[in-house]
C-alpha cells in the first residue's frame, strides 16, 4: 500500500442474484493482499445492521447514498471497501465518481430473466413490490470501469478471477 494514499472504493452493482456479493467475497482477500486494509460490505448485511426497511425508488436512493458517504468516510482513512450492491442508479454512481477518488465501478451484467428462471433471489418470486428490474426500471451503468458478464456459465471462482486481473489492470494505470 503507498503512503499517503486514500482507500480505494470497488463499487460492484448488477441486479439482485448477478452473484456481486459471491464474487465480491472471492476478491475480498485478494484485495487485502495486494492493496492493504479492506473493508467488505454488501447491501443486504447493511440493511439488516441498520434496520432500513423502505424499497421504494426514493427510498432505496436515501439508503445507497447513506452507503456512499459511509464509503467515502472510509477510504479518506487508507482503508479499501468492496461494496456490493444494487445501487443501479445514475445519480450515485455519478456521485461516487465525483466525491471518491479512488473509485473503480463494477458492473455485474446478467439477464434478469435468467437470474429469476435459475431460482436465484426468492425476491423474484414473493410478489414483492419495488424490484429493480421488475418494477423499478434500472438504471444501467453507461461507463462502469469494469463489466463482468456472468450468463452463469461459469463458476463464481472463474467470474473472480476475471475481476481481479481487471482490478489489478486498473489500479496499476
Amino acid at each position: 500500500m503507498k503512503k499517503n494514499r486514500k482507500g480505494y472504493l470497488i463499487w460492484i452493482t448488477g441486479f439482485s442474484g448477478s452473484g456481486k456479493t459471491q464474487i465480491a467475497k472471492k476478491i475480498y482477500p485478494k484485495i487485502k493482499k495486494n492493496y492493504g486494509p479492506t473493508i467488505l460490505f454488501n447491501g443486504d448485511d447493511i440493511r439488516k445492521i441498520f434496520n432500513l426497511k423502505g424499497y421504494s425508488y426514493k427510498e432505496r436512493f436515501e439508503t445507497v447514498m447513506k452507503y456512499c458517504k459511509l464509503a467515502k468516510s472510509i477510504t479518506n482513512q487508507n482503508i479499501n471497501v468492496i461494496f456490493a450492491v444494487v445501487g443501479m442508479m445514475h445519480s450515485v454512481r455519478s456521485w461516487n465518481k465525483k466525491n471518491i477518488k479512488n473509485y473503480i465501478e463494477i458492473y455485474i451484467k446478467s439477464d434478469l430473466k435468467k437470474i429469476i428462471k435459475k431460482g436465484k433471489k426468492r425476491i423474484y418470486h414473493q410478489n414483492k413490490d419495488n424490484i429493480i428490474g421488475l418494477d423499478i426500471k434500472p438504471e444501467y451503468p453507461k461507463k462502469p470501469h469494469i463489466i463482468i458478464n456472468n450468463n452463469f456459465e461459469k463458476n463464481i471462482e472463474k467470474y473472480s478471477l476475471e475481476l481481479m486481473s481487471k482490478i489489478n489492470k486498473h489500479i496499476t494505470k
